[in-house]
């Protein structure tokens, strides 16, 4: 059993108007309508959470057309140049007064972008038991796992 706790800077987000980006995979192949960007959003009193359906460019516009369930949350998909430019692009088009990303990797830092932006983090934390217990039945088998830190 664990809980994920959200880190923001939640003045910022207070009482604006705010592009929610959220890890892609976890909204459409998840099959999740939100994530932390729209939690901490709501948490820290956000005027509005912007729909940027409207704004969207390319293959963006793409996942919007497959992915019906998606509504006032931006999905940043793919990381090749284009697609970066592209999320870039619906970004800069979509009209609000800070863009809070929830994705893993700090778009921010390869983004330069116009607004300003405020990153979630989350962490996993362990209330019963612990993933290492979970899988040291596993790796007594001789199973090797490696487990990948976040990406900062």
């Amino acid at each position: 059993e664990a809980s994920s706790p959200i880190y923001v800077e939640g003045e910022k987000i207070k009482g604006k108007r705010v592009l929610a980006i959220e890890d892609g995979p976890t909204l459409t192949h998840g099959d999740m309508g939100y994530g932390a960007a729209v939690i901490a959003s709501k948490h820290w009193g956000a005027a509005e959470i912007v729909d940027p359906r409207p704004y969207a460019v390319g293959t963006i516009k793409g996942v919007y057309e497959k992915f019906k369930h998606l509504n006032n949350v931006l999905p940043a998909m793919g990381y090749s140049p284009q697609q970066m430019e592209e999320l870039k692009a619906t970004i800069e088009a979509t009209p609000c007064d800070i863009v809070v990303i929830g994705t893993p990797v700090d778009l921010s830092r390869f983004l330069k972008l116009s607004k300003p932006s405020v990153r979630i983090r989350y962490e996993l934390e362990e209330k019963v038991g612990s993933l290492t217990e979970l899988l040291e039945p596993v790796v007594k088998k001789g199973i090797e796992i490696r487990l990948k830190p976040a990406l900062a």
